[in-house]
């Protein structure tokens, strides 16, 4: 039996406006009202999950889900520079930012590292698997990222060439470890999930 897991990216917020690591804002009223329009547009699951961020809380509500909160799931801890814009950091700190890009190992901000939540999202991943069942989770783009560089076996460096636009939905399917991709459809368009 094949598993089936669709990642939700959640509805777009300031901080994701301004490009600002995520300070636990709102989603804003755009976002939700996005979010309340897609409602009824994702494939019923059998399991319903949420990163523990305010706006993928506030994503899966507008979507009309009735969700569990998953800690495994939560965004990429970015210690201090939480709330703060990467231009901003970048003017702070270049050396650090230089190496947190170029390294997956490097978490100069003393939070995670990219290698950090790709094994992280990957274990969550890989536990899935056996489930047999459909999950649906409205995580932050990060674990989007972590889950489509494992199920491509592409290694850490390709995290930061992935893109995940808001309110769109990443759906992998597998069995016996291996991992099949679509990537990201709006979660507005006619006629999509069912």
């Amino acid at each position: 039996m094949t598993s089936r897991v669709t990642l939700v990216s959640p509805a777009t917020s300031p901080s994701l406006r301004r490009a600002r690591f995520d300070d636990g804002d709102s989603i804003d009223a755009r976002g939700a009202a996005r979010a309340r329009a897609a409602a009824g547009a994702l494939r019923e699951a059998g399991r319903v999950l949420v990163s523990p961020t305010v706006r993928c809380r506030e994503t899966a509500g507008a979507l009309g889900l009735d969700a569990v909160e998953a800690p495994e799931l939560t965004g990429l801890e970015m210690g201090r520079w939480r709330g703060r814009t990467l231009d901003e950091v970048a003017a702070a700190e270049p050396e650090a930012v230089a190496r947190w890009l170029a390294d997956p190992a490097a978490a100069p901000h003393g939070g995670e590292s990219v290698q950090d939540i790709c094994a992280r999202v990957a274990r969550w991943l890989d536990a899935s698997a056996p489930a047999q069942e459909h999950t649906l989770a409205v995580v932050e783009p990060e674990v989007v990222r972590a889950a489509v560089v494992h199920a491509l076996g592409a290694g850490t460096p390709a995290f930061w060439r992935l893109d995940v636009p808001p309110l769109t939905a990443t759906e992998l399917t597998g069995r016996a470890g291996r991992w099949n991709l679509r990537l990201g459809r709006p979660l507005d368009t006619p006629g999509t999930g069912r």
